[in-house]
């Protein structure tokens, strides 16, 4: 008759009896972060239901520049604005871009509200499996509205004549919107925590909202600039989030390697303005982590 032979205490594998436990408080303290990410991301889009006027104010308002600043220049002669066909056409890459900047230059609002109002407390003291939750739900909620928004003006701009790039083409303008709006996301969120009050939030997005607006290729090409103007649309990551959306829409037969803005200091290429959109996007969650953790712990 056989039986089981009970080894020695000495010889029992401790960390393989301890891992599935380890390994589902691990689980289930992801899942509480997912949950607790949704349910914050959900109650803000149930605000944007209930007032809506942000959301429609911020598609109301770039179509307007599209229709009105088309019909301005509809009569440049050929050429003026590049390998455009019309500036229409010029103009929807850098409307496609400024909204998504403008929108996620907002996001800190919302958050700064609930600190004025109490409820961001509240969430702080709440039981919570990780208060970076709250930031990472305004985050999404932000990043979403922009591609929202993008994706209104890309069919604006085809309505108005500006053409439409294929599949490929679409999926770029996306990752191109998304690494935008992370990174400006990101700043307005540790504006949030770092300024005292909305006021000052407000002005610092009136401060810098259309100075980055004039001192990019949104509205004219680099060529049209002064040699200080040129150099600082240059540095300005907007310029690298246009100049490759422009591409597309110029051009069929775009690749990484395709060249899509000369600056002062030499040629940038469609990768490498997807890399310093990367970059950009990487430093600003970077340089909010030590603020982001100073106020939520």
């Amino acid at each position: 008759m056989s039986r089981t032979v009970t080894p020695p205490k000495s010889e029992i594998d401790w960390q393989q009896v301890a891992s599935p436990q380890l390994d589902t408080g691990a689980t289930s303290i992801l899942n509480e972060l997912v949950q607790e990410t949704l349910a914050l991301t959900r109650r803000l889009f149930i605000q944007l239901q209930r007032r809506p006027s942000t959301l429609v104010a911020g598609i109301i308002q770039p179509v307007m520049w599209l229709i009105l600043f088309g019909a301005l220049f509809q009569n440049a002669p050929p050429g003026l604005f590049g390998n455009s066909q019309s500036y229409a056409q010029f103009l929807g890459a850098g409307v496609i871009v400024f909204t998504a900047f403008g929108g996620a230059l907002n996001a800190g609002l919302p958050v700064m509200f609930d600190r004025e109002f109490g409820f961001l407390n509240r969430l702080l003291v709440a039981p919570l499996a990780s208060r970076f939750s709250i930031v990472l739900a305004s985050a999404i909620f932000i990043i979403t509205q922009s591609l929202l928004q993008a994706a209104v003006i890309v069919a604006a701009a085809a309505f108005l004549g500006a053409g439409l790039p294929d599949v490929t083409g679409l999926g770029v303008i996306t990752l191109v919107v998304f690494l935008l709006a992370l990174g400006v996301t990101a700043l307005s969120l540790g504006l949030a925590f770092a300024l005292p009050g909305h006021i000052e939030l407000i002005a610092v997005i009136f401060v810098t909202n259309l100075p980055l607006l004039f001192a990019s290729t949104a509205l004219a090409p680099l060529s049209f600039m002064p040699k200080w103007l040129q150099v600082v649309a240059s540095l300005n990551p907007l310029s690298y989030a246009i100049e490759p959306i422009r591409y597309l829409y110029t051009h069929s037969d775009w690749n990484l390697s395709s060249i899509v803005m000369q600056a002062p200091w030499g040629t940038i290429t469609f990768g490498g303005a997807l890399l310093v959109l990367l970059g950009f996007s990487l430093v600003a969650l970077l340089s909010i982590q030590p603020l982001l953790r100073k106020s939520l712990t």
